[in-house]
């Protein structure tokens, strides 16, 4: 089973847990159930207990404030979900639109998810030079939106849940 979306007392996303640590929380009455898997429950001699999807915790935990979302191939592969920017089949790797080679980095308006066919047809030019169209535009997630990817972006198959998740601009 996934892990736990863990949201402030003020509903904005903080972290994930596992879900023993979501249903300890619940137990210890530090947090409600504010979404669970429909119909699945976890028993103990005495208690019974909704399997959360999302809980909410009943005191507000102050944060620092994080100004931007941290990069990963994971991330990119998430945020574009695992859909190649340049034809919309799976995508299995990250390209970079300025190849690194020509002074672009590793960064999320840099980045896109792509299929290994047109990443190796891109090869070390811009989409401009090698002909090819972006579907999308690459964009940097928030913080908050990094996070929701990350819990519901797992790959495909997999029971995310679509409206948590971010819409690009």
């Amino acid at each position: 089973m996934r892990e736990t979306l863990v949201l402030n007392a003020s509903f904005e996303p903080l972290s994930t847990v596992s879900l023993r640590r979501a249903v300890v929380l619940v137990l210890q009455d530090k947090a409600v159930v504010e979404q669970a898997h429909p119909g699945l429950r976890v028993r103990a001699a005495a208690v019974e207990v909704p399997v959360p999807q999302v809980i909410r915790l009943c005191r507000y935990v102050r944060v620092p404030f994080r100004q931007r979302a941290p990069w990963s191939r994971r991330g990119v592969l998430v945020r574009d979900r695992h859909r190649c920017a340049y034809c919309g089949r799976r995508a299995t790797t990250v390209d970079h639109v300025v190849p690194r080679s020509r002074g672009g980095g590793d960064t999320w308006l840099n980045t896109v998810a792509a299929c290994a066919e047109d990443n190796h047809r891109k090869a070390n030019r811009t989409p401009e030079q090698a002909g090819m169209r972006l579907l999308s535009r690459p964009f940097e997630p928030t913080p908050a939106d990094a996070l929701l990817l990350a819990v519901g972006g797992r790959g495909e198959g997999r029971d995310a849940l679509p409206e948590w998740l971010p819409q690009p601009a």
